[in-house]
């Protein structure tokens, strides 16, 4: 593969959260993504963890490509200057473009979007639909009670205890990268 062969797709908040480790997180992410001669996917958004993601892919040089659906073009302030911007009609075509166009997921912190995002594509990595690294930046300790749920669905029989192999959890962008780079050899 040659650089911007291997996409990433970053699920976060379109709001700043109020760690500013949050921030820090997302911006290490987006250079990282960049650094590693991979594409930044994203939900084209250039507010919150969104647009810190995407600017800091962009300054460091990185190759970027926002889905957004229109209803939340002036809602989530769409960042015009990516290197591709898509703009669907419904969040579902938003979400099955991203997941289509990436090779990897990495989670963030975020809201109730970030979680419908994490659900979907665990969900269909469960339903066999793709077989993509998911994982999830638990920064702060941020998604203990998502994974406190996680094996609580299990434990109640709700779910195979394979579900929790789907996804890889790690603390920090830094030990996020080789888990999201796992499929990729430049």
């Amino acid at each position: 593969m040659k650089s911007g062969d291997y996409s990433i797709c970053v699920y976060c908040g379109s709001r700043d959260g109020v760690e500013t480790s949050y921030g820090e997180a997302a911006e290490a992410l987006g250079t990282a993504i960049a650094s590693e001669g991979c594409r930044l996917v994203y939900g084209a958004g250039d507010v919150g963890l969104m647009g810190r993601v995407a600017r800091a892919a962009q300054t460091a040089g990185g190759t970027t490509f926002g889905v957004i659906p229109a209803h939340l073009v002036a809602r989530e302030v769409a960042k015009h200057d990516l290197t591709t911007m898509v703009v669907t009609e419904t969040m579902h075509e938003r979400k099955k473009v991203m997941v289509m166009n990436a090779d990897a997921i990495a989670v963030l912190p975020g809201g109730a979007g970030t979680l419908d995002e994490f659900f979907e594509v665990l969900t269909w990595r469960q339903l066999g639909l793709h077989s993509k690294p998911i994982v999830v930046i638990n920064l702060d300790g941020f998604w203990d009670p998502l994974l406190a749920m996680i094996e609580h669905i299990v434990a109640s029989g709700f779910a195979e205890a394979s579900l929790k192999d789907f996804v890889t959890v790690v603390d920090s962008v830094e030990a996020a990268m080789p888990a999201l780079l796992n499929n990729w050899s430049a």
